[in-house]
């Protein structure tokens, strides 16, 4: 099996693939949606994490990646960077979503990046918008980044072009379209479901307006 194929098996066996279209979640981007993937459940099952970090040791070696450290972003990221970092012997650090507000007021944590090339870790991709945002905070602090990985990737056009533009290549471990297949393998979603997801995969961004919800 495909790592594509066994980080999606993995995660939809450990639950983390989730389906509420009278109570959709809201992304970070403010997108709606009816379907989600919670990443946070994998440091709970040791194998899934396993599989994860396996996945992410397969890509940096099958896309040549060069780096010098390793970045999780906050608070997803977090884990799996750490993780990462340990099976490999590379140093990690963290980027938060804003600097502290006592102490040494930092964004990056663990380390100075300052020339030196890193390697960002995500766990979810939509529009990108996060995972841009500590490319930036990298690289104002001195870091050279060119590369992210993420555990899935909604494959949105916005956020291929989005990384497209910051000069970041992004290698996903597995594709939403995956974990929906796995899903319906495992008999997780039925007919009506994935009718409402294919319905929400057409126009993501119509489709808490179509069916009576907004942004709180």
């Amino acid at each position: 099996m495909a790592i594509e194929q066994q980080v999606a098996a993995a995660l939809v066996e450990i639950g983390a693939v989730g389906f509420a279209p009278e109570k959709p979640v809201t992304f970070k981007s403010g997108l709606i949606s009816p379907v989600y993937v919670d990443n946070r459940r994998i440091p709970f099952w040791p194998e899934a994490f396993r599989t994860v970090i396996a996945g992410f040791e397969a890509a940096i070696a099958k896309h040549a990646v060069q780096y010098d450290v390793i970045a999780g972003v906050e608070s997803g990221g977090i884990p799996h960077s750490a993780a990462l970092g340990y099976a490999l012997r590379q140093p990690s650090v963290f980027v938060r979503k804003q600097p502290k507000e006592h102490g040494t007021r930092n964004r990056i944590e663990g380390g100075s990046v300052d020339g030196k090339r890193v390697l960002l870790v995500e766990d979810l991709v939509t529009t990108g918008g996060s995972s841009l945002a500590s490319v930036s905070a990298l690289r104002e602090a001195g870091a050279q980044v060119d590369t992210c990985l993420v555990i899935v990737s909604y494959e949105f056009q916005e956020a291929d072009a989005a990384f497209a533009a910051a000069g970041v290549r992004l290698y996903a471990l597995t594709a939403f379209a995956d974990i929906l297949e796995a899903a319906v393998q495992a008999n997780r979603f039925g007919r009506d479901a994935m009718a409402v997801i294919d319905d929400w995969l057409r126009d993501p961004s119509g489709w808490a307006a179509r069916h009576g919800f907004t942004n709180t």
